[in-house]
């Protein structure tokens, strides 16, 4: 119980024994009941539960399920502590592989916000972002919401998404999780440009209530490789970098998990993420390049939990 709800509770017996009026006795004791069940509410929906996951991702299509080996969806939110009841943002949600997993294990109490890059990042890209496609993407937070209603399995929780360098200030302070899940590279490729990185973890702090965590799973390059190399134009960052611009905007690093590392994956300075599966960009055509990548299987990558406090 907080020492608000003690105050109030208080506050209810100082007004009966001053003899004040039994309206303002009722309004004080409704606030205390109306604290003490919303504090109540909030510690039960705070529990992982273990089962309703196990049964949500044993409804997922096999296509999804074959990713499981390697991306670990169970173990890395159970690190997490994500439960039933809360709000999440999931930054860069795509197609929803993990949003249509989020979705009905967070429940009818439930939130989940899909954040996309900002507007203003897109043109970084070159090439395929023309500005036909970028004027698109100015509907992408109507037309994810809309079409992530197909993920629900039965949940009528609250499904909402906006961009980074435009959230939602109406909830700042009420979110309890934000994922960064191999999110973060091209926020980092381009900070130079724009200072991409630095307004993505700024939007999260501000929108995370006290105590709330950001959870981050990202490709991990090899501290010992250059430090241009891992800016993340090649989608590995260092795991000392990410830790220290965390820590730099205010977070706590609370601990990590090697759930998704994997040792076979020693990128030198001269290879990109993606010549790995599922890409195997470089090696398609090239059986035994292709044998070697597979062998190496998915790409290391770290899992860290940090804490807004």
């Amino acid at each position: 119980m907080t020492l608000k709800t003690l105050f109030l509770a208080g506050a209810a017996l100082t007004l009966v024994a001053c003899g004040n009026s039994a309206s303002d006795v009722k309004d004080a004791a409704t606030e205390a009941a109306s604290d003490m069940v919303a504090e109540a509410k909030t510690a039960m929906s705070s529990q992982v539960d273990s089962a309703r996951l196990e049964t949500i991702l044993a409804a997922q299509p096999d296509k999804a399920k074959a990713r499981y080996e390697a991306r670990h969806p169970k173990e890395t939110l159970e690190f997490f502590g994500i439960a039933p009841g809360m709000t999440v943002v999931e930054a860069l949600p795509g197609g929803g592989w993990y949003s249509k997993i989020l979705i009905p294990y967070l429940g009818n109490e439930g939130h989940l916000v899909g954040v996309d890059y900002s507007i203003k990042m897109w043109p970084e890209f070159g090439g395929f972002a023309t500005p036909e496609f970028v004027e698109k993407r100015k509907t992408w937070a109507a037309e994810w919401t809309e079409g992530a209603q197909a993920w629900r399995v039965g949940s009528g929780g609250e499904i909402s998404a906006f961009t980074f360098g435009d959230r939602d200030t109406s909830m700042d302070g009420t979110v309890d999780a934000v994922l960064f899940v191999r999110a973060l590279h091209n926020l980092a490729r381009f900070e130079d440009e724009g200072s991409y990185l630095s307004e993505a973890i700024a939007d999260a702090k501000a929108l995370l209530k006290s105590g709330g965590i950001v959870g981050v799973v990202q490709h991990q390059g090899p501290e010992a490789n250059d430090d241009a190399w891992a800016e993340g134009d090649n989608g590995y960052l260092k795991k000392s970098d990410v830790i220290a611009k965390f820590k730099s905007a205010g977070f706590e690093f609370v601990k990590e998990s090697d759930v998704n590392a994997n040792p076979k994956d020693i990128p030198t300075n001269d290879e990109v993420v993606w010549r790995l599966p599922p890409s195997l960009r470089g090696s398609r055509d090239n059986p035994e390049l292709r044998a070697e990548m597979e062998a190496i299987g998915e790409s290391n990558r770290m899992t860290l939990l940090f804490k807004k406090p």
